[in-house]
């Protein structure tokens, strides 16, 4: 048995539209975990806001309430993708750093232990909970805390670049990659507080694209199409 945390992007579950979700993704994301799920792993999952905000480009108001919005961005997607998952047949809890009525559940490490102990897909939502700090300081800092044993990074593109692909048709993929030269070259495809956290952490992630076919599933088999992020 596992127990791994996926990251997966908000503006990949949106699909072709860029904003808002895309069911049939979701739908293909949450069969996938259930594949995880039913043979015993335990699964973390944090999602991204860029399908409805990111708090550093709302630069027409107060940074710190634009960061707010972005990470109640992420407690509506959590919300949304969880009960897709339940319609899946899986159980889920959704967790966060800060008090939404009812709807969720504040985060501890117990709970979140109580939570997997009781099969459910855990979601942590709301980030670190304090602007200023995205969504893979999120990741990072919730994979450290419950002990995970590795970060998947479903993203829009297939890993780690040395440039843009979408600009630099000669751009190189890395197939592994050592955490200090993603902090060296500030690579971007994880920011760097996020990457200090992992390395000092000794925290390895696997990035991937989440259009590859089973590739949340490959990526925890360590069987993938992407880049290896080690942290030796």
């Amino acid at each position: 048995m596992s127990r791994l945390v996926l990251k997966l992007s908000g503006e990949a579950l949106a699909g072709e539209k860029k904003r808002g979700f895309d069911l049939e993704t979701v739908r293909m994301v949450a069969r996938q975990v259930k594949t995880l799920a039913d043979r015993g792993d335990e699964i973390g999952i944090v999602i991204g806001g860029g399908n409805f905000w990111r708090g550093r480009t709302g630069n027409e108001i107060d940074r710190v309430k634009s960061d707010q919005i972005g990470m109640l961005a992420t407690v509506m997607n959590c919300i949304y993708v969880s009960e897709v998952f339940r319609t899946e047949g899986m159980q889920t809890e959704v967790l966060t750093p800060f008090a939404v009525g009812s709807f969720t559940k504040l985060f501890s490490k117990d709970l979140a232990n109580e939570c997997f102990a009781q099969k459910k897909v855990v979601f942590f939502a709301g980030g670190t909970g304090n602007p200023y700090f995205s969504t893979d300081t999120g990741v990072v800092l919730r994979a450290v805390e419950i002990d995970a044993e590795a970060i998947l990074m479903a993203k829009n593109v297939d890993g780690i670049y040395d440039s843009d692909p979408a600009v630099n048709p000669d751009a190189k993929r890395y197939d592994i990659l050592p955490i200090q030269d993603v902090i060296d070259q500030n690579l971007q495809a994880v920011d760097m507080t996020a990457s200090i956290m992992a390395r000092d952490n000794h925290m390895p992630m696997r990035v991937f694209s989440l259009l590859e076919e089973d590739g949340i599933v490959k990526a925890a088999d360590g069987d993938f199409n992407g880049t290896v992020i080690t942290v030796d």
